[in-house]
C-alpha cells in the first residue's frame, strides 16, 4: 500500500515537473506552417471564400438551433487583407517575431476563419485554431526565434530558460492523447470491432492516391486486418501506451507510422496527417539529456 502511495507522489511529481522549453520552440516552429499549407489554396482566394461571390451560408435567424451564430460576407477588400493578416502573423510565429502579438492575432484570425466558414471547418481549421490560441498563451519564442536573437543581441546574454511550467507542455500532450482515445472510442462504437475489413474498404474511397493503390495491391489481404486492430489498440490505449516510459517510444513510432500512412494514402488528408505528426514529435519525442532538457 505503501509503495503505491509513493509511486502515485513520484507520478504525479513528475506529471507536475517542469518541461523541456525545447517542446514548445519545436510547435511553435512547425504548426502554423502546417496550418498556412492547409488554407493555403483558399487564402490564395478570399473572394470565393469569404465574400458574396463565393457560395455562403445565408442567415437562418440567430433563434434557429442550426446556425447559434452567423457572420456575414466580408467585403473583397476586406476578406483579402484578412488572408494577408493571417498568412503574415503565422509566418511571423513561425520566425518568433513579436512572439506574443503575432501568435495572439494568428488564432484570432483562425477562431474567426473557422466560425465564418463553419460548412468547410475541418479537422485542421478547428484543432489549428485551438493550437494557435494555445501556443498564443504559453511562454514560446525564447529559443529558434528572432526574439531570443535580439534579446541576446541587446543584453549580450544568451537564453538561459530552458524549462517551462508543467501546463505550458501538458495542455498540447492531454490533447493529443484525449483525441486518439476519443477516436478509439468513436471505432469501438463503431464497426471496427464487428468487420474485419473497414480499413481494407478504406483504401477505396474518394481520397485513394498512386500510393494507395501500390500499397494495396502489395500487401496481402490479411494484412489489413492486423493493421486495422493495430490502429484500435494504439488509439484506445494511447492514455496507456504514452504515459508508460517503456512503451512510449514504440507507440510513437507507431503513431508517426499511421499518419504516415494516411498522408500518403489518403490525399486531401495529408495536412491533418502533418499536424498530427508535428503534436507527437514535439510531445513526445525523447529529449537528449542537453542545454534543452
Amino acid at each position: 500500500m505503501i509503495d503505491g502511495i509513493n509511486k502515485l507522489k513520484a507520478w504525479l511529481n513528475c506529471f507536475f515537473a517542469p518541461q523541456p522549453a525545447i517542446r514548445l520552440e519545436f510547435l511553435r516552429l512547425f504548426i502554423p506552417l502546417a496550418i498556412l499549407l492547409f488554407l493555403s489554396s483558399r487564402l490564395l482566394h478570399p473572394a470565393d471564400w469569404l465574400t458574396n461571390q463565393g457560395f455562403q451560408v445565408p442567415d437562418l435567424g440567430h433563434r434557429d438551433w442550426r446556425q447559434p451564430l452567423y457572420l456575414a460576407p466580408l467585403s473583397l477588400w476586406v476578406a483579402t487583407l484578412l488572408c494577408i493578416v493571417t498568412t503574415f502573423s503565422g509566418l511571423l510565429v513561425t520566425l518568433g517575431f513579436l512572439t506574443r502579438l503575432s501568435s495572439g492575432i494568428f488564432a484570432a484570425c483562425l477562431v474567426y476563419l473557422t466560425l465564418a466558414d463553419r460548412m468547410a471547418a475541418f479537422t485542421v481549421s478547428k484543432l489549428g485554431a485551438v493550437l494557435a490560441l494555445a501556443l498564443f498563451l504559453t511562454p514560446t519564442g525564447n529559443a529558434f526565434s528572432v526574439d531570443a536573437w535580439l534579446r541576446t543581441k541587446k543584453t549580450g546574454l544568451p537564453s538561459q530558460k530552458t524549462t517551462v511550467s508543467w501546463g505550458n507542455v501538458r495542455f498540447f500532450q492531454c490533447l493529443l492523447l484525449v483525441m486518439y482515445f476519443a477516436s478509439g472510442i468513436a471505432k469501438i462504437h463503431g464497426q471496427w470491432l464487428e468487420n474485419n475489413h473497414v480499413l481494407w474498404t478504406h483504401l477505396h474511397d474518394s481520397y485513394q492516391t498512386l500510393c494507395t493503390y501500390w500499397i494495396a495491391k502489395t500487401l496481402p489481404y490479411s494484412a489489413w486486418t492486423w493493421l486495422q486492430y493495430l490502429v484500435l489498440t494504439f488509439e484506445s490505449g494511447a492514455l496507456l501506451w504514452f504515459i508508460l516510459p517503456y512503451t512510449r517510444f514504440y507507440a510513437l513510432i507507431v503513431g508517426l507510422g499511421m499518419h504516415l500512412f494516411i498522408g500518403l494514402c489518403f490525399g486531401p488528408v495529408i495536412w491533418f496527417a502533418l499536424l498530427m505528426i508535428i503534436l507527437l514529435i514535439g510531445c513526445f519525442a525523447p529529449i537528449p539529456k542537453s542545454r534543452f532538457s
